[in-house]
């Protein structure tokens, strides 16, 4: 699920980046595309476990579908 666009399906890439303030960006895009979109809860608070934590429960979400959001960022994630 993307702020912008809604739900996007396909090959898509997800780029998970600090922003430097102890949150991270979290992004998807179709592979291959110029055009990036926000996941529905990105900026996201960096987890104890780090960026590549929370990287790796995004791609977990994403995988899963279901209008995936960053994991942990609203009410039941």
């Amino acid at each position: 699920m993307t702020v912008e666009v809604g739900v996007i399906t396909g090959d898509l890439t997800v780029t998970t980046t600090d922003r430097g303030d102890g949150t991270a960006g979290v992004s998807v895009q179709y592979t291959g595309a110029e055009d990036h979109y926000a996941l529905e809860g990105s900026p996201a608070p960096i987890p104890p476990g780090g960026l590549d934590a929370l990287h790796e429960a995004v791609l977990d979400a994403v995988r899963t579908g279901d209008a995936a959001q960053v994991p942990g960022t609203l009410p039941g994630s």
